[in-house]
């Protein structure tokens, strides 16, 4: 995941009652005599269990039981990333990246990303790298190709039924994808559904929720991020800086590279057709109501996200003398940062 000599220690958190199960996990990871694992541990304490680490995978998060609202299954397990939030705040590493599976895996990155004041929004990703694996291996089927042949298939927004699996930038062998099947009904009426409730029919078909490619998706996402991809695109459920027109501080879904310096880079600039945008506004407005669902565990302070991106432009504007633009960047940032804008002008 991280490179073929890079020694990995695991640190494992569960609850008081999983323990013992874990235990038996870890005996067969013991068993398996991997030659990278260096270390393995466990615990039911989160500040223990993040402590120093350098990547973060959350995954657990609580099903959905009979009779439960939507409503009711996103609060409970908002609580969970506002926890996970503050501990990953206080005990991990200064530079720690924060991969969030656990669903609604968006909502839950954004409640985690707000409970930790002291790292920056970029650090938490969603992941919506399963449903990019997802489409691209139905775009390969479709046309007769291995899905190795298949690259820029993009996810827009939320990790849920309203996702938009997008082949407007899709390529098969190096020719736009839409020319190679030739087939608009098949895109809008099968495959874009079909990938949206993929899960759904996963469970209806082994009784329990996407295990092994999910678990596959979370690698590929690690690892795309720390060695790097070259140009391959990858969708990431990211913080928005309000390109594409979405809402500035929702994790949403979009493409990305990833150049190995564990960081990513937004792929910009691309062309948006009448029927995307109507896609991509009904998951935004899907993250909006999830988003509004939470917010009594978001601390005031963070209602207004400060990206690298904002920041980026505030020192361009600053630089260039430009202070109408400082005054309107300002103007989207929490009153602290205000402040602080205000006291750089007044120094200055």
């Amino acid at each position: 995941m991280l490179g073929k000599d890079q020694l990995v220690e695991l640190q494992l958190i569960e609850t008081e009652a999983g323990m013992k199960p874990l235990q038996g996990v870890m005996m067969e990871l013991e068993d398996g005599a991997y030659p990278l694992l260096s270390k393995v541990t466990a615990t039911t304490d989160l500040n223990e269990g993040f402590g120093d680490c350098n990547y973060a995978m959350l995954i657990g998060a609580k099903p959905r039981g009979p009779g439960m609202e939507r409503k009711d299954l996103l609060s409970a397990n908002a609580q969970i990333f506002a926890d996970q939030g503050k501990a990953l705040n206080d005990s991990a590493a200064v530079n720690a990246k924060v991969l969030v599976i656990g669903n609604p895996a968006n909502t839950n990155a954004l409640v985690a990303s707000a409970n930790a004041p002291d790292m920056w929004p970029e650090q938490f990703i969603a992941m919506t790298r399963l449903d990019q694996s997802r489409a691209q291996a139905l775009l390969a089927e479709k046309v007769g190709v291995p899905v190795k042949d298949v690259d820029r298939v993009v996810i827009w927004g939320n990790h849920s039924a309203t996702q938009y699996p997008d082949l407007s930038y899709a390529r098969v062998n190096g020719k736009w994808a839409k020319d190679v099947i030739n087939d608009e009904k098949w895109i809008r009426e099968d495959f874009i559904p079909r990938v949206q409730k993929r899960g759904a029919e996963i469970i209806g078909a082994r009784g329990a929720s996407s295990a092994a490619s999910a678990a596959s998706a979370g690698i590929d996402t690690i690892r795309d991020l720390h060695l790097g991809t070259t140009d391959q695109w990858q969708s990431n459920g990211i913080v928005s800086d309000g390109t594409y027109g979405i809402r500035q501080g929702l994790w949403y879904s979009v493409p990305t590279v990833c150049n190995g310096d564990s960081h990513y880079r937004r792929v910009l600039n691309l062309p948006i057709d009448e029927f995307s945008a109507e896609k991509m506004n009904l998951t935004e407005k899907e993250l909006l109501e999830e988003r509004d669902g939470v917010r009594h565990l978001l601390p005031k302070e963070t209602n207004g996200t400060v990206t690298w991106n904002v920041l980026a432009s505030l020192k361009d504007a600053w630089e260039a003398g430009d202070m109408s633009s400082v005054d309107k960047i300002a103007s989207t940032m929490p009153p602290g940062f205000q402040k602080s804008v205000e006291a750089a002008k007044a120094a200055s």
